[in-house]
């Protein structure tokens, strides 16, 4: 017998109605953080309930525009983790050079913090030349935003000291320039980087990667998407390549867990099974 509260018979239909005029399927994405986001735009914007912003959703495309960004997940940071990418540095990297060509995938990249952070490491290690990164995520509005390059001086501090802790090997102001307020990331690091729309949920398999970084993405997805996603991510890699989490996420009791072996438990790094 079901039993949903009219609170969540809300949400469903909120969210069936975005996906239904826009395309966009959150459907699903986990319940509660989709209904932190929902509540706070209500509370925000003087909204008395869910269905009264379900037909506001419906006829208004700037606010859809407003719904889109509130339902996006853009948390991000240069070096974030910086633990993560030492150990991306000193046990991938050692891989990857036995490439000619280099493919890696940044699925779910944000405003792209996260990118530049990868492309400092290969350039530092002479592997930037012949690697092709590919910057995905499903929100035009960070895209843009990723494709500047353009950051807040307010973060260079944190920025820097993430770099440094993440082993960086020169100083982290050789990779932007200061104006005002804002930093701009050195065009040198761009050059290599194709930021390109691709939503996990509903678009296919980007072939050939050699790694794939997806970090702190899937725990906001209920399990069914998040096995779809990871099947996504198997059939993405080659043999041997690398699957990079987030330090919150895991491949165990997955449907693919047996396809991957643990490259390190910590950091949440995983290689496809030959």
């Amino acid at each position: 017998m079901l039993n949903k509260s009219s609170e969540i018979i809300e949400i469903d239909l909120f969210l069936e109605a975005l996906f239904q005029k826009y395309g966009y399927d959150f459907r699903d994405y986990g319940k509660a953080h989709i209904k932190r986001r929902i509540l706070h735009r209500m509370n925000f914007a003087d909204i008395n309930n869910i269905s009264e912003m379900q037909h506001k959703l419906l006829y208004d495309k700037e606010f859809f525009q407003v719904i889109l960004q509130d339902l996006s997940i853009n948390v991000t940071e240069m070096f974030r983790s910086p633990s993560f990418f030492k150990i991306f540095r000193e046990e991938i990297i050692p891989y990857l050079k036995t490439y000619p060509f280099i493919k890696i995938w940044h699925a779910g990249c944000a405003t792209g913090e996260e990118v530049y952070s990868m492309a400092i490491i290969l350039k530092e290690e002479n592997l930037l030349e012949r690697t092709q990164i590919y910057a995905t995520d499903f929100n035009q509005a960070v895209l843009k935003e990723a494709k500047k390059g353009i950051y807040s001086i307010e973060n260079i501090k944190l920025f820097t000291k993430n770099y440094q802790q993440a082993g960086g090997k020169s100083s982290f102001s050789d990779y932007y320039s200061a104006k005002y307020k804002s930093v701009k990331i050195d065009d040198s690091l761009k050059k290599n980087i194709v930021f390109a729309d691709h939503n996990l949920v509903t678009d296919s398999v980007f072939g050939e990667m050699n790694a794939i970084v997806c970090r702190n993405v899937l725990i906001y997805f209920n399990k069914t998407l998040q096995n779809k996603v990871y099947n996504l991510f198997y059939e993405s890699l080659v043999k041997g390549g690398y699957l990079c989490l987030g330090e919150k996420e895991s491949l165990r009791y997955k449907e693919c867990e047996n396809k991957f072996a643990i490259k390190s438990e910590k950091e949440k790094i995983y290689s496809r099974k030959y």
